[in-house]
């Protein structure tokens, strides 16, 4: 049995198969997830698990080339841009309207792989970053 890492065989086997054009977005219940896209639904009660602790876990185990947040995460969740911030260091952030982020959900080609991991029942406004994986 596993004891190291994270322990959800889902999201474990998501980051084992990550490539080079991959994403993982971290997303709250607010988030539309297309149909052609996986997702990882992690609710176990309302407002639980907490945002930054399944980004927390994700970034022990996935080396990431950038992070991409919604523009209004700046003015909208100064708080939660803060704690993210504080996670990833000097990672590069990019910055793209909400309405571009949730389009870019639904982007698809054979090049190109998303999955989407739902970590609780609450909206959080703006905090849905995307993780680039650094190979």
């Amino acid at each position: 049995m596993k004891k190291h890492g994270i322990l959800n065989s889902d999201i474990a086997k998501v980051l084992a198969d990550l490539g080079h054009t991959d994403q993982i977005t971290i997303g709250d219940a607010g988030l539309p997830v297309p149909a052609s896209l996986k997702k990882i639904d992690l609710a176990l009660k309302l407002g639980e698990p907490k945002f930054i602790d399944v980004l927390a876990e994700v970034l022990k185990d996935m080396e990431i080339e950038k992070v991409i947040l919604a523009e209004e995460i700046k003015a909208q969740n100064p708080d939660q841009l803060a704690a993210v911030s504080a996670l990833v260091g000097d990672i590069e952030v990019d910055y793209v309207s909400h309405e571009d982020f949730k389009r870019q959900n639904y982007y698809t080609s054979q090049d190109f792989q998303e999955n989407i991991i739902v970590l609780n029942k609450l909206c959080i406004d703006y905090i849905n970053p995307k993780l680039t994986p650094n190979l």
